[in-house]
């Protein structure tokens, strides 16, 4: 397969001690200089197929790498979720199937002719990625444990891509996937991608080593159908981005109100109780003062003896990355969630931003329905990272002889309980495998 001419391969370095291409940097911190809203998804030359794709943070990783050579054109997507496909419609300019996924992987007539809707009767080589719904990969969820029906999506996914038999998959997760009690899902997964002859590599990531101004941990696994190097950050914790570089230049706002000139930079109407507590607490990264909040609060910490839930209400630091956005960021009351200097909560603007979306990215729905949108996506800044590594993957001639797997053993019962280490860098993940 002849995916660039020999002009543009100049454009590739070759990997030398397991580093990134030069490429694959440039497209994760040229995110925005690379994207052109809806432009850049038709011109590429190798199909992409984009399950669960919820907003599209994903898809317009990928479709972004066009701003600096034509490669991938998003041929087609799949999500249950009416008001993400109307957010991935508006940017990717596609529109999604509305089609569940464990129907495709359960019915093989459904899937021929969903794969052939997006890429006709004689389909070509083309890359299937996804991030199935990770809600049920959760160490707060006692009760269903692995018969959480969403934990299903993961297999399902493999099943498909073992049935199409793409020339890569990319699947995108969270941590605690690899934990001991999920991970007889991660060995069937990948047996089943093995077993029709791909090379599967799995890692865990910190999203701040690829641009992405925020600390989030996710899990990613590559499959390919020859030997390929594991993706690695590219930025150390002395060059992650910053929430000041992110959302420094918006425009100030109050709680609820929207910007003139945004439609997406605007907040939760917050109560006047809650306008208080935040005013209380100091700027740039100040934690809420422990006679300050919810009467709640107070409780809890005469229960325990000690402060509990020592985030709430707390502020961003201005000079360092955020903590990870999540589909609750919107609410003070979840975390560490309320802008550096101003008395409010986050805007939807500047969730996104945290989360690498491109400036000009607009979101269909409510309020919540845009910050659960943003919070559950890929940041695309990640996926514009992974996009580049793909490509260089495929065309690298002298592939590597001595494959690397990466992680062949579940992490321990809990991945939330390593994430201080690994912020200290006293402990690594990905080198977490069998010898």
């Amino acid at each position: 397969m002849k995916l660039l001419t020999p002009s543009k391969k100049n454009l590739l370095v070759s990997y030398k001690n397991a580093r990134l291409t030069n490429f694959s940097r440039r497209a994760a911190l040229n995110l925005n200089a690379n994207w052109n809203k809806g432009g850049n998804t038709k011109g590429g030359s190798v199909p992409v197929i984009d399950m669960f794709s919820g907003c599209g943070g994903m898809s317009a990783g990928f479709a972004s790498v066009n701003g600096l050579m034509p490669a991938f054109k998003i041929a087609g997507a799949i999500d249950i979720d009416e008001v993400a496909n109307e957010s991935y419609e508006r940017n990717i300019r596609v529109r999604p199937h509305r089609i569940s996924v464990a129907d495709l992987a359960r019915k093989p007539d459904l899937l021929k002719e969903t794969i052939a809707s997006v890429l006709g009767d004689n389909p070509k080589d083309f890359v299937l990625i996804g991030c199935a719904p990770c809600q049920g990969f959760s160490s707060h969820r006692h009760e269903q444990g692995n018969n959480d029906p969403r934990n299903s999506l993961f297999l399902d996914f493999a099943k498909i891509a073992a049935a199409t038999r793409p020339i890569a998959v990319v699947v995108e997760n969270v941590p605690e996937l690899l934990t001991t009690r999920y991970w007889p899902l991660v060995v069937e997964a990948r047996k089943t991608l093995e077993a029709v002859g791909y090379f599967v590599n799995l890692t865990v990531h910190n999203m701040a080593e690829f641009g992405v101004p925020q600390e989030r941990f996710r899990t990613l696994m590559l499959a390919m159908k020859h030997p390929f190097e594991s993706p690695r950050g590219f930025l150390t914790r002395n060059q992650f981005r910053t929430v000041r570089q992110a959302i420094g230049g918006l425009p100030p706002i109050s709680p609820g109100q929207h910007h003139p000139s945004d439609p997406m930079h605007y907040t939760a109407c917050h109560k006047a109780s809650t306008i208080a507590t935040i005013s209380a607490v100091p700027r740039n990264g100040g934690s809420r003062p422990e006679s300050i909040g919810p009467k709640c609060l107070q409780r809890a910490k005469e229960r325990n003896g000690r402060a509990v839930y020592e985030d709430v209400y707390g502020r961003l630091f201005w000079d360092k990355p955020a903590i990870t956005i999540t589909a609750h960021a919107r609410n003070p009351a979840s975390g560490r969630y309320v802008h550096p200097e101003q008395n409010r909560g986050l805007s939807i603007r500047e969730a996104a931003l945290l989360q690498s979306f491109p400036p000009n990215y607009d979101f269909a729905g409510s309020l919540d329905e845009r910050f659960r949108q943003i919070g559950n996506a890929v940041p695309p800044a990640f996926a514009a990272f992974l996009a580049a590594h793909v490509l260089s993957q495929l065309q690298v001639n002298d592939r590597c002889k001595a494959f690397d797997t990466g992680i062949n053993q579940p992490i321990g019962e809990s991945f939330s309980r390593l994430i201080p280490s690994l912020k200290s860098g006293h402990r690594t993940i990905n080198g977490m495998h069998n010898d």
